[in-house]
């Protein structure tokens, strides 16, 4: 099998910390793999009222417009619109976009209205303003249910050390994309059946509007990384 490049973003709250399972799973099958920060997520110490979704973007553009082969450009979660946003930026660096149980969004739609739409999902009504409007948390009690329900107790218990507050300002940003440079790089959809954070009637809602090919399913919660992650090892090596 021929080696690709994957860049791996991760969703709201979370770092490059979530993906240490899956990075030894695809670099055993030949694959480069790189798992960049996000500003002010994860280990990066960027002052969050500086983030905007438009410098996550171009971020994740330059890092992909660095690398010696068009990439792989996976988002999970909110990584959605900021793969979708870099897609934008630069269509010719990117071999694919990958969303796994993402925000998936047409033009001018935001995260913030998206997630509201889902009125299945435990997420809206539990976030909780942090740092003065900037950042926001996950209501405590229902961490465990919304994002880790078919983890292992240590895996949760790891990422209650990592959670990072998620900066605010990108989530009610509206997406900016075309469909003559976002819409002509290929999309698959990773979806995760058993997701209470971006349930399955959202995600297929989403891969409606736009659709993509392939699309896989996942008998996972939303954190698929840990409690799937042979399986989507291997879904993305197949790529």
């Amino acid at each position: 099998m021929s080696s690709r490049t994957f860049v791996l973003i991760a969703g709201a709250w979370h770092g490059a910390w979530c993906w240490q399972k899956i990075v030894p799973l695809l670099e055993a099958r030949g694959h480069r793999v790189l798992t960049p920060e996000l500003p002010a997520t994860g280990a990066d110490t960027s002052d969050p009222a500086e983030v905007t979704l438009e410098l996550w973007a171009q971020f994740i553009a330059g890092i992909v417009g660095a690398s010696p082969e068009p990439v792989n450009l996976l988002g999970h979660s909110r990584g959605g619109v900021v793969i979708s946003r870099a897609a934008e930026i630069a269509p010719e660096r990117l071999r694919r976009l990958v969303y796994l149980s993402a925000y998936l969004l047409p033009a001018g739609s935001t995260l913030a209205q998206s997630a509201r739409e889902d009125h299945e999902s435990l997420v809206p009504a539990n976030m909780i303003p942090a740092a003065a409007g900037i950042t926001c948390n996950l209501r405590g009690s229902v961490i465990r249910d919304a994002l880790f329900g078919l983890c292992s107790e240590d895996d949760y218990q790891l990422a209650l050390t990592q959670m990072r507050p998620e900066p605010l300002k990108p989530l009610v940003t509206p997406l900016r994309v075309t469909e003559q440079r976002f819409g002509r790089v290929p999309r698959t959809y990773i979806e995760c059946s058993q997701d209470r954070t971006i349930t399955l009637a959202a995600q297929r809602r989403m891969q409606a509007a736009l659709p993509c090919d392939p699309v896989l399913t996942l008998a996972s919660d939303h954190s698929p990384f840990f409690s799937q992650a042979a399986a989507l090892a291997q879904m993305l090596g197949g790529l």
